[in-house]
């Protein structure tokens, strides 16, 4: 599917920093809009509804999955996320570059929608810092913590297949590295000659 924005999907396992790296790369990178996906999971402290995810009951978002009004969906420790198709499509029509932070599940859908896409795969330092992180945040119950290093080393396995890795060791470190790679992909070819057409007519 052809647009006029680019898309950029972030991923990576839980406890990797990847919301921090978006809240900071949203504020760094000029023209780049998040899109909020759909959730059925209970808002954490401090998330709000619209604004870190659309939170849906767990029936609303299987009948919206049943019209087609996603463009991926995923069952992620046992609740539903998913991007809705009509939002993600506004944006990019609308000439804006839109950055996708979803698990690998749902990137592999979006690649086969969207094969120009730039996906980013976030990655910590070491297995150890990841467990360190995922029970500093203290949002899990220690069972949960557990199953979320099993599904870690799952999702570490699907690095290899984006065209990005960001090593999350230092954040100021890793917000830069994610911001040159969006600088740079605007900057592509099939991304600027669009735009500069007129400058190959003849007078």
């Amino acid at each position: 599917m052809d647009s006029t924005g680019q898309l950029f999907v972030l991923s990576g396992p839980s406890g990797v920093g990847k919301s921090s790296l978006r809240e900071q790369v949203l504020q760094m990178v000029p023209e780049l809009e998040y899109s909020i996906s759909h959730s059925t999971r209970s808002p954490r402290h401090g998330e709000m509804d619209g604004k870190d995810y659309h939170f849906v009951s767990p029936e609303t978002f299987l009948a919206m999955k049943e019209a087609g009004g996603f463009v991926e969906w995923a069952q992620v420790h046992g609740n539903y996320y998913g991007t809705s198709r009509e939002q993600l499509d506004e944006h990019l029509y609308k000439h804006r570059d839109v950055l996708l932070e979803i698990d690998v599940q749902g990137a592999r859908q979006v690649k086969g929608h969207y094969p120009k896409a730039c996906f980013i795969f976030v990655l910590p330092p070491d297995r150890e810092t990841l467990e360190k992180r995922l029970l500093e945040r203290g949002t899990e119950p220690g069972a949960d913590v557990e199953t979320r290093l099993e599904n870690a080393s799952r999702e570490l396995l699907e690095a290899s297949w984006y065209d990005y890795l960001v090593i999350n060791d230092d954040l100021e470190e890793a917000v830069e590295a994610l911001a040159a790679i969006i600088l740079s992909a605007r900057c592509r070819r099939e991304a600027i000659l669009p735009r500069v057409q007129n400058l190959f007519q003849p007078h």
